[in-house]
């Protein structure tokens, strides 16, 4: 069975379909790349073929791109030297597309050759674009639903197969930039807009249309194989194309912080590759991008963003019990999260009774789902009859007997354990037979558990805000919680198109367990005479999105406080309140954060962050010696990461490919790492050990080692080597 076909018609056009069986969606193996080679080989060499069509047997799409399962063990399968295996692989596949891309032509005079074109019935990404941009021409159907682009620097890597070297040439630098390193893609009419395809036909004209062309007897050479070819918008050492190249550093750097390495070397293969000839050019992008494949951020992204996040959103951890699909879900409390837990899964097309205590409530919940819809329609990502029909799904309600044909009810009420109780008992009088999941970021499951008439049917989930944007959701099993509940729970948060994470009930769960101490350790520089900037930078310098400060202003430091006093109230001696001084001194203040307009950053009338605030160094005076900036990231990094090898430890995570999938969505935990525990497996578990003793010597008993992390670093063990799921298939 092969991926790639041809078939060679009456008038001498051949034409090689990709069609991987099995799949909704092509994806490109090493497999494939024979099978393409061996097709191109084929119609060139014969001499009845006239010209060439590449295209898909998918009906909506061309490719989704390189199998990245196959490019996350590139590396392990290079042999034992591993960048000469990768760059030997990467310039046979880049001969390939040259193959494709010179078609025959002599290579001093460029005459002859056969035309080739790719006909692109949908969506093409990553090497689904890679390929295209080899042909002479691209020809796309007007297929709006389409996405076109090379999205590779979304999971660490970037386009290496040409991508980068082509669509600069094709375009020039700064129309390029948006494509690779921001992985912007673009429905069709767009991508011709944009310069990426030739031509936008009607889906049932496209073939037609590709072989009209191939027929024509079109000029096929490439313009930067051609003498005197300049690039668009100018080479670096043009007057134009240097500053576009200057400010292209100054944009990556600042976006990037430098952390993320795809990044670096996709800048630097274009800047290079601009000063030499093209095929000079594909080899120092081949450089380039064996210098990403060698990196651990790499392997740890893919690996996190793509493989472990699509194993966990397929139900890598479900129970096997039958399909638990929600038709009907109730939601008690049209609050913020209500709202919008209310407006995902319309939009999913479940129907939705939210409920509130007064009607007014109630109507404001489901006009947040009205405003979004809006929204959508003045961006031209929605009509119209889509809003209606969305709004037509959520029947907002004071009425308890609304809920008598749900099968999921979501409580989303105050964080009040009494609160959720009377809820709890209303809600199962009318409706006794549903799942009932409460939404709750800090509240024991198995406490609330105790109002319920079953505690098998009552489980945990945890929206993170804003539900609508925010791609996490946590859910938690009580002691007590059943498999129907967890796979309702599970194919729920499929139904709504988010990423699930399934872990056990203990104080905080796992994403707050881990962030509150990186605010924490934030907060507690701040007394300690660390200057608030750098405390600040230094979390961005590692790659997190928010410094703790910025993070609690978001969050709000009323929360903060009350999260402070309940785990005090909970904990007794046991609490650590080394930061309740500056939390509550700024309550006090009155200084609650960005809905105050005012927290550790001031703010403007309008809300805008104006920088940090100045009585807060006027209060606790920075300190006259700095820390080293490494020493202020370890601490951010460790305060949160030991956290989540205690949670495994504890039980409280059961995958780690949830820590870590969880740490990147939940609260965007240095994506550039993989998450917590790629993060100790890059560093390694023996030099870990000995920083946490370093810290814990100068900082105090919450670095110290986890017993699970000193076995391992005295026995050099990774947590992907131990933990992950092919040490699971070993063991």
């Amino acid at each position: 069975m092969t991926d790639f076909t041809m078939t060679t018609d009456a008038d001498g056009v051949a034409t090689i379909t990709w069609d991987v069986k099995g799949k909704s969606m092509n994806v490109l193996s090493l497999q494939g790349w024979d099978d393409l080679d061996a097709c191109v080989d084929a119609a060139l060499g014969d001499d009845t073929v006239k010209g060439i069509i590449i295209t898909s047997g998918k009906k909506d799409s061309f490719a989704g791109g390189m199998d990245l399962n196959v490019i996350a063990k590139m590396k392990e399968a290079a042999g034992d030297n591993p960048a000469k295996g990768l760059m030997d692989g990467l310039m046979a596949s880049h001969a390939i597309l040259r193959k494709i891309e010179r078609a025959g032509m002599d290579p001093k005079t460029n005459k002859g050759g056969k035309p080739i074109a790719a006909a692109l019935p949908g969506t093409a990404l990553g090497i689904g674009l890679e390929i295209p941009l080899a042909c002479h021409r691209i020809f796309a159907a007007d297929n709006p639903k389409a996405k076109i682009g090379l999205p590779e620097i979304m999971v660490g890597i970037f386009p290496g197969m040409g991508g980068t070297t082509r669509l600069v040439r094709k375009m020039g630098a700064m129309a390029a930039s948006p494509l690779l390193l921001e992985g912007k893609m673009n429905n069709p009419q767009k991508a011709k807009a944009a310069g990426v395809v030739d031509e936008v036909v009607a889906a049932k004209d496209l073939l037609a249309k590709a072989k009209e062309w191939v027929l024509s007897e079109p000029k096929i050479v490439k313009p930067w194989d051609e003498k005197g070819y300049k690039m668009p918008g100018g080479a670096p050492y043009h007057p134009a194309g240097f500053m576009t190249f200057v400010g292209a550093s100054a944009m990556v750097n600042g976006k990037t912080q430098g952390v993320y390495p795809a990044a670096k070397a996709l800048l630097s293969a274009v800047y290079e590759g601009a000063l030499v000839p093209f095929d000079t050019a594909l080899k120092i992008e081949a450089r380039w991008f064996t210098n990403v494949l060698m990196n651990p951020s790499s392997e740890a992204m893919i690996r996190s963003l793509f493989i472990n996040k699509e194993a966990l959103e397929k139900g890598a951890n479900r129970p096997s019990v039958d399909d638990q699909k929600v038709s009907q879900v109730g939601i008690i409390g049209a609050g913020m999260m209500g709202a919008g837990i209310a407006l995902v899964s319309a939009m999913a097309g479940i129907k939705v009774v939210l409920i509130d205590a007064k009607q007014e409530a109630a109507d404001k919940g489901k006009a947040y789902t009205e405003a979004h819809m809006d929204k959508g329609i003045a961006r031209k990502k929605a009509t119209p009859e889509k809003k209606e029909a969305v709004l037509g799904l959520i029947n907002a309600t004071t009425d308890y007997a609304a809920l008598k044909d749900c099968d999921l009810i979501v409580e989303a009420v105050f964080e009040d354990v009494g609160v959720k109780a009377d809820v709890t008992a209303q809600v199962q009088a009318a409706c006794p037979d549903a799942i009932f999941a409460t939404n709750t970021s800090t509240l024991p499951i198995t406490e609330l558990a105790k109002a319920a008439n079953d505690a098998e049917k009552f489980i945990g989930i945890h929206f993170f805000s804003p539900v609508d944007k925010m791609l996490l959701v946590e859910i938690i099993k009580g002691k007590k919680t059943g498999d129907v509940a967890v796979a309702k729970a599970l194919d729920f948060v499929r139904q709504i198109k988010k990423t699930p994470i399934v872990v056990n009930d203990e104080r905080f769960f796992y994403a707050n367990r881990c962030i509150i101490p990186y605010i924490n350790e934030g907060i507690r520089m701040v007394k300690e005479g660390v200057s608030p900037a750098l405390i600040e930078n230094a979390a961005k310098l590692v790659g997190m999105p928010l410094g703790p400060l910025q993070l609690t202003d978001e969050t709000s430091i009323d929360l903060g406080v009350k999260i402070a006093k309940a785990t005090k109230t909970a904990m007794g001696d046991a609490y650590d309140d080394a930061q309740d001084e500056v939390l509550f001194w700024m309550f006090d203040e009155g200084r609650l954060g960005r809905k105050s307009n005012s927290g550790f950053y001031a703010y403007d009338e309008k809300g805008k962050r104006q920088g940090l605030w100045e009585g807060l160094s006027a209060k606790y005076p920075e300190a006259d010696e700095q820390p080293d900036l490494i020493d202020v990231q370890h601490r951010l990094l460790f305060a949160q990461t030991l956290e989540a090898v205690r949670a495994l430890e504890e039980g409280v995570l059961e995958d780690i490919r949830e820590g870590d999938v969880g740490a990147i969505l939940g609260w965007g935990f240095a994506p550039w790492s993989g998450g917590p525990f790629s993060w100790l497996d890059i560093i390694g578990s023996p030099y870990a050990a000995e920083r946490c003793d370093q810290l814990t010597a100068q900082y105090g008993e919450r670095f110290t080692t986890p017993a699970l992390l000193r076995e391992m670093a005295d026995k050099t063990q990774t947590f992907y080597g131990r933990f992950g799921p092919q040490a699971s298939k070993a063991a």
